[in-house]
C-alpha cells in the first residue's frame, strides 16, 4: 500500500513539474489571437479609413504591445495563474478585483456570442441565400443550443481538434498571402487616405473596430503560468506573438486592398472574395473552408472554456457556489446553461461588426486595470522579486492607459454601455458575496 501511495505521489509530482516550453506557449498565444476577425473585418477597415487602414492596424499592434508588456510585468510578480482579476485584486482591493473577475466571464460570453455570428456570417458567404437576419438567427440558435447540449453531455475537446483549428486557421491564410502578393494592384491604394474619412473620429472608430483582431493576448499571460521559464521567456513570447500576428494582419489587409480595391468596403467575406478573384472557385472555397473550420473550432473550445470562467469565480467564492454544481456527467451544468443562453442572447442582438466592437471595448475592463497595476506594484511590491520589468519607467503603462482611454472616449455610447455593462451588473453580486471573501 505504501509503495502504491509512493508511486501515486511520484506520478503527481511528475504532472506538477510538467511545464510548457517556449515554442508551445508561442503557438498557443498565436492561436489564441488569430480567429474570426481577420477573415471578416478587413472590409470594415477599408470602409472606415480606406487603404490607410494599414496604419490603423500598425497603431493597434503598438497599443496591444504596450498592454502585453504590462501583462508580462504583472504576471512575473505572482505564482497564481488567475490573470487580470488577481492583479486587480492585489493592486486595488476586493471590489475592483471582483469587478474585473466578473467582467472577465462576461467578456468570454460576449466573445462567444460574437463567434456565433461570425460563423453565420461566414456560412452566408458560402451560401448567399442565408445572408439575411432570419437565417442568421436560426443558425446562431442551432449552433448555441448544439454546443450547450454537447457540453452538458460531458464532451471534452480533444487535443487533435486544437491542431486542426491551428492548421485550418493558418494554412489558408499563408497560401492567401503567398499567392495574393503577386496580384496586388498599386492603383487600389490611391488615394491612400480618402478625404471623406481623414479625421480623428474615423480613425478612432477604425482603431477600436479593428482592435478586435488583436484581442486574446491575455491568454498568453495566463498560459505563462505553466511555462518552464516564464521570467526569461514571457517577454520574448509576447513580443514575438504580437509582431508575428501584426505582420500577418498587415499582409492580409494589404492583399485584400490590392486585389479588391474599393469593392473591399462592401464585401461580406473579404478574404474569401479576394482569393476568389485570384484563384477562382478553388480560392474562394479554400478560404471558406478554412474560415468555417477555424470559427467552428473556436466556438467548440470557447463553449467549453467560457462556463469554467464562471465556475472559477464560484470556486473562489466570488459567485454563488451553486454555479459549479455538476450533473451525472460531471460537468457544471448551471454555468454551461447560463453561459450558453447569454451568449445566444448576445448573438441575436446584433451583427458581427457591431458585436466585434462591443467585444473589443469590453476587453479594456481587463487591460486598463492591469496596466495601472504595474505602477501600483512598483510602489507596493518593491521587495518582491520581479522576473521582468518594463523599460522606461512608467512610460509604457501610462501610454497604454492614455491611448486606451482616448480610444474609448471616441466610441459610441451604446457600445460603451454594452461593453462595460457587466461592471454595473456585478455591483449587487459583490455586496451579496463579499462576506465570503478571505
Amino acid at each position: 500500500m505504501k509503495q502504491a501511495v509512493s508511486v501515486h505521489v511520484q506520478s503527481q509530482a511528475k504532472v506538477k513539474t510538467h511545464k510548457m516550453g517556449f515554442w508551445t506557449v508561442l503557438l498557443f498565444g498565436i492561436n489564441g489571437i488569430i480567429g474570426s476577425g481577420i477573415f471578416l473585418l478587413p472590409n470594415e477597415g477599408m470602409k472606415l479609413f480606406g487603404p490607410a487602414s494599414l496604419l490603423v492596424l500598425g497603431f493597434d499592434a503598438l497599443l496591444i504591445l504596450t498592454i502585453g508588456l504590462c501583462f508580462a510585468e504583472d504576471s512575473s510578480l505572482f505564482e497564481e495563474t488567475g490573470g487580470p482579476y488577481i492583479y486587480a485584486k492585489a493592486a486595488f482591493g476586493n471590489f475592483v478585483g471582483y469587478e474585473v473577475g466578473f467582467v472577465t466571464w462576461a467578456i468570454r460570453i460576449i466573445a462567444e456570442g460574437t463567434l456565433y455570428v461570425a460563423f453565420a456570417t461566414a456560412l452566408a458567404g458560402v451560401f448567399p441565400q442565408l445572408n439575411n437576419t432570419a437565417s442568421k438567427d436560426i443558425i446562431v440558435t442551432i449552433l448555441a443550443l448544439s454546443l450547450m447540449t454537447m457540453n452538458l453531455l460531458g464532451v471534452r475537446v480533444a487535443s487533435i481538434i486544437n491542431n486542426v483549428i491551428t492548421v485550418s486557421k493558418l494554412l489558408p491564410l499563408l497560401i492567401f498571402i503567398a499567392v495574393g502578393i503577386w496580384f496586388i494592384r498599386g492603383s487600389n491604394f490611391t488615394p491612400f487616405l480618402p478625404a471623406a474619412v481623414s479625421n480623428t473620429s474615423s480613425f478612432s472608430l477604425a482603431a477600436i473596430t479593428m482592435f478586435y483582431v488583436f484581442t486574446g493576448v491575455e491568454g498568453a499571460v495566463v498560459a505563462a503560468g505553466e511555462m518552464k521559464n516564464p521570467q526569461k521567456d514571457l517577454p520574448r513570447v509576447l513580443i514575438i506573438i504580437i509582431l508575428a500576428v501584426a505582420a500577418f494582419y498587415i499582409f492580409i489587409q494589404a492583399v485584400c486592398i490590392g486585389v479588391l480595391g474599393k469593392s473591399l468596403a462592401t464585401s461580406v467575406t473579404p478574404v474569401q472574395d479576394a482569393f476568389g478573384q485570384i484563384a477562382g472557385s478553388f480560392g474562394k472555397y479554400l478560404i471558406a473552408a478554412g474560415t468555417l473550420l477555424s470559427i467552428g473550432g473556436i466556438c467548440v473550445s470557447s463553449s467549453f472554456i467560457t462556463p469554467r470562467s464562471g465556475v472559477a469565480m464560484a470556486d473562489n467564492k466570488m459567485m454563488p457556489k451553486a454555479l459549479s454544481n455538476k450533473n451525472r456527467f460531471g460537468v457544471p451544468y448551471p454555468a454551461i446553461v447560463i453561459s450558453s443562453l447569454l451568449g445566444l442572447m448576445i448573438a441575436l442582438s446584433g451583427t458581427f461588426n457591431t458585436l466585434a466592437q462591443i467585444s473589443a471595448v469590453s476587453r479594456f475592463a481587463q487591460y486598463i486595470p492591469s496596466c495601472i497595476a504595474v505602477i501600483v506594484f512598483r510602489k507596493t511590491m518593491k521587495n518582491r522579486k520581479s522576473g521582468f520589468k518594463i523599460p522606461f519607467g512608467w512610460l509604457i503603462p501610462v501610454v497604454a492607459v492614455t491611448i486606451s482611454v482616448l480610444l474609448l472616449s471616441q466610441t459610441d455610447v451604446v457600445n460603451l454601455i454594452w461593453g462595460f455593462g457587466a461592471l454595473l451588473v456585478a455591483v449587487p453580486f459583490y455586496f451579496l458575496s463579499r462576506k465570503n471573501f478571505s
